[in-house]
């Protein structure tokens, strides 16, 4: 098993991290502590989850509640741009690294849940 820091989708989650505390520094301060904490605190999560994904023998309860997360950043991050709270440059930024990273939690969901085929024989 692969340290959790290593892992592909880890890497674009703590990318998306970066991005947002950048997105958030600049925010209205009416916002900041609204929306903007509230972004944060979905991305720090989502790394801690895929963090239980990689150790859990059961891995499609914390790679679901990723995906759900995922969706709350990106409404939140919508609304930012939608109030002008950030750029729609630092928007399509912020939604490239979702889709990665929910690309890579789908597959990864698949992957955990295929049965495991020994050996070269047929597979129906």
């Amino acid at each position: 098993m692969a340290t959790h820091t290593h892992l592909p989708i880890y890497k674009v989650a703590y990318d998306l991290l970066d991005v947002v505390t950048d997105l958030v520094k600049n925010m209205q301060r009416d916002f900041k502590r609204s929306i903007g904490e509230k972004i944060t605190s979905e991305c720090i999560e989502i790394t801690v989850l895929v963090f239980r994904a990689n150790v859990a023998q059961d891995k499609d309860p914390h790679l679901l509640d990723l995906l759900e997360r995922l969706q709350v950043i990106e409404l939140m991050v919508r609304l930012a741009m939608d109030k002008r709270l950030i750029s729609k440059p630092a928007y399509a930024k912020a939604v490239e690294l979702t889709t990665s990273i929910g690309k890579q939690a789908n597959g990864w969901r698949r992957s955990a849940i295929r049965p495991q085929h020994g050996g070269q024989g047929r597979h129906v």
